[in-house]
């Protein structure tokens, strides 16, 4: 392990050394207190694996066998405590929210951690270097705390991940045993921070476009292209100087106008306007929801409980979850009841292998961000992540297993309709070999 790169936590793939001390941490805990729901952390150094819990642990911030808070708010006697109650007493009004304000900046100035250079700054500091504020909650995760415990006793971090243990939360996506990325809002600067110093892999969202297939154009004529973008590829320019699909077409075909997305790691079919006119008649077709499109996707084995949908082969039926984007740690989507856009999923269970997982079909009656990733995830869909959405809890493969499978809408100048549909022989990698078109 002595060339091994530190975690990039925000988009990983957990260590061989971590899954194996995860899995002793699980065996471990039993009916613990952790079992109504925590995310837990397991940090590889020099001098063996640490762990840790977000938050509190029965109303306990200290548990043996974890590492410590990074400051303890717990003491009955402590600051917090005591002036927590005297707000607590204040009437309502500007006096209480100024005192709570106070409260809370103070305790970003006690919340102060290290990175590998040997540096040391409180959270508001460090927040303040990006002209933020610190988010409620910030420092009592589990990454930040094991990476703060081995800074202040001389361990080396190797290797980090944070996995879900107990039960699963109505809105967030998780999971028991599946691990996740750290959250982008309150540990993005916090952990960028913190590992100043340690030699970190780099973030696989920024690599260059480097598949081995090129998209494929399976027709154009004066009005549109329709094409196979493979994964890995952004539909349109992006935060990374990789060449988007977009671009790639109008170095060919000149004026290229895109309608619709698919997510850098989704492969499949798109259709690409070549003027505006028939750029706003796809759009409206979209908007007006008269664009069809099926999806096939690899669903991950189960990992702790099964959801209880019945997925046998033939199986099929509807999600309803209303999505909205959670906030903190963008760009994931929740589960929202109160706040959410509706978000329906029509599902066919096409086969279930030997190893569990299991082949669907899905069709998008709505067009929400992360739709068909959220639904297959979440305890009230199908609780399956698509193999490798490592934000959603698949990271073990190199791709996601997502494709887009078929579309159907009217021609902007002939309206007629126009169907086409990939066809996969190699599922495994998604490969496509076979293109059937229907032009009505």
């Amino acid at each position: 392990m002595d060339n091994q790169k530190f975690t990039y936590p925000f988009c990983y793939i957990p260590s061989e050394e971590v899954r194996a001390a995860a899995e002793s941490l699980v065996e471990r805990l039993g009916g613990s207190v952790f079992s109504e729901g925590k995310m837990m952390g397991v940090l590889i150094t020099d001098k063996g694996p640490l762990y840790g819990f977000s938050g509190l642990a029965g109303g306990a911030a200290v548990v043996p066998g974890f590492v410590p808070p990074i400051f303890d708010l717990t003491a009955p006697d402590g600051y917090f405590k005591l002036r927590e109650a005297e707000i607590s007493a204040m009437p309502g009004g500007p006096e209480k929210a100024a005192a709570s304000k106070e409260l809370q900046d103070w305790i970003f100035t006690q919340y102060r951690v290290h990175n590998a250079l040997g540096q040391e700054l409180s959270i508001k500091e460090i927040f303040a270097l990006r002209g933020l504020v610190p988010p409620g909650g910030t420092g009592e995760c589990a990454a930040p705390k094991l990476l703060e415990y081995a800074y202040r006793n001389g361990l080396k971090p190797i290797a980090m991940g944070e996995f879900w243990y107990g039960a699963s939360p109505a809105s967030e996506v998780r999971e028991q045993g599946r691990f996740y990325p750290s959250c982008t809002g309150k540990c993005g600067p916090l952990l960028t921070w913190m590992m100043q110093g340690l030699d970190v892999e780099p973030n696989p969202l920024d690599k260059e476009f480097t598949a081995l297939e090129e998209p494929e154009v399976l027709y154009s004529d004066d009005t549109i292209i329709i094409v196979n973008k493979p994964a890995g590829m952004l539909s349109v320019p992006g935060r990374t100087k990789a060449v988007s699909l977009l671009e790639w077409l109008q170095s060919r075909f000149g004026e290229v106008h895109s309608c619709h997305r698919l997510d850098m790691d989704t492969s499949g079919v798109m259709v690409f306007a070549r003027s505006l006119e028939a750029k706003i008649c796809l759009e409206l077709q979209f908007a007006g929801h008269e664009v069809k499109k099926t999806y096939r996707a690899r669903l991950c084995a189960p990992s702790g409980a099964v959801g209880s949908r019945d997925l046998r082969p033939g199986t099929h039926g509807t999600i309803a979850l209303p999505l909205s984007l959670d906030y903190y740690d963008r760009p994931r989507q929740m589960v929202d009841y109160e706040h959410g856009k509706q978000a329906i999923t029509e599902y066919e269970v096409l086969e279930a292998l030997p190893d569990g997982e299991l082949e669907v079909r899905f069709t998008p009656l709505t067009g929400r961000t992360h739709q068909l990733r959220v639904h297959a995830a979440h305890k009230a869909g199908i609780g399956r992540p698509i193999k490798g959405d490592r934000l959603y809890g698949a990271p073990g493969a190199g791709r996601l297993f997502l494709i887009a499978d078929s579309i159907l809408f009217s021609h902007p100048a002939t309206k007629k309709k126009m169907s086409w549909c990939l066809t996969t022989t190699t599922h495994t990698n998604h490969i496509i070999n076979n293109t059937k078109t229907n032009n009505q």
